[in-house]
């Protein structure tokens, strides 16, 4: 991957936020890792979001509603930084 990409992924990592805490989604470890596919123009998102999911099934649906968001965001940040790549959530 380019410098100057892994540059612009970082940049999205500390802009993002969660909700509940505001600290940046690069602090949190919920992006396990990213890679780029040039020839389908793709970059793809590899998170581990779900497996801090609460027992609670009340909980759970909050959780959700958060890691929603927070999924919104960087699809939405990426997009800004990368208008030409699909941006896929694995």
């Amino acid at each position: 991957m380019p410098p100057e990409m892994i540059e612009k992924i970082d940049a999205v990592l500390e802009r993002v936020k969660d909700p509940e805490s505001n600290l940046p989604i690069a602090q949190l470890g919920l992006v396990k890792r990213l890679r780029y596919s040039e020839k389908e123009k793709r970059l793809y998102v590899f998170t581990n979001v779900y497996q801090h999911l609460p027992n609670c099934v009340t909980c759970t649906a909050i959780a959700r509603t958060i890691v929603a968001t927070i999924i919104r965001d960087l699809t939405a940040e990426f997009e800004k930084e990368f208008p030409d790549l699909a941006i896929v959530f694995v």
